[in-house]
């Protein structure tokens, strides 16, 4: 009985509340109400799409790792702007990025962290999940890029998935 009313992804059900709430004409008995029914009702119907929950060793890293990425997606997003304003032409490169990375919502959010911060697009993925291409819109040195995405995400990822 209490199972069918509990949360099955509360991290989920907490995003959905806050998102709700944020985007509702103000905080008020009903949104929080109807907030609270999305949260529940969302999950439950999609639970049989979430093969298994999350599973987070350290997950008091994750604001760190946020913060992280905010800051890198506001600067990246200058240095995207000052190339395109500047005469020099950009140095694009493909790069084969080894994965060390084994849970694949780790790998996902890696891949959706890369997307997101300017410059950089996750593009494809291997078969057997150890190699991510990815495309970078200025670079020197394909190294360089690698050594950053590791240490810069895929390292606290690793603390906090395994």
């Amino acid at each position: 009985m209490f199972d069918r009313l509990s949360f099955p992804q509360p991290w989920l059900s907490l995003i959905l509340f806050t998102t709700w709430q944020i985007l509702s004409d103000g905080v008020s008995g009903g949104s929080v109400v109807l907030g609270l029914i999305l949260a529940w009702l969302i999950p439950q119907m999609t639970h049989g799409f979430w093969p298994e929950r999350p599973v987070f060793v350290k997950t008091w890293r994750m604001p760190t790792y946020i913060l992280r990425v905010l800051k890198d997606i506001v600067v990246a997003s200058f240095s995207v702007a000052w190339l395109i304003l500047s005469p020099r032409r950009p140095r694009p490169a493909f790069i084969s990025y080894p994965l060390k990375l084994e849970h694949p919502l780790a790998i996902s959010i890696l891949a959706s962290t890369i997307s997101l911060t300017p410059g950089t697009v996750s593009a494809d993925i291997s078969d057997d999940n150890k190699t991510l291409l990815i495309h970078a819109l200025d670079t020197t040195s394909v190294q360089e890029v690698i050594d950053a995405i590791h240490n810069r995400y895929e390292k606290p990822l690793m603390e906090m998935f395994q």
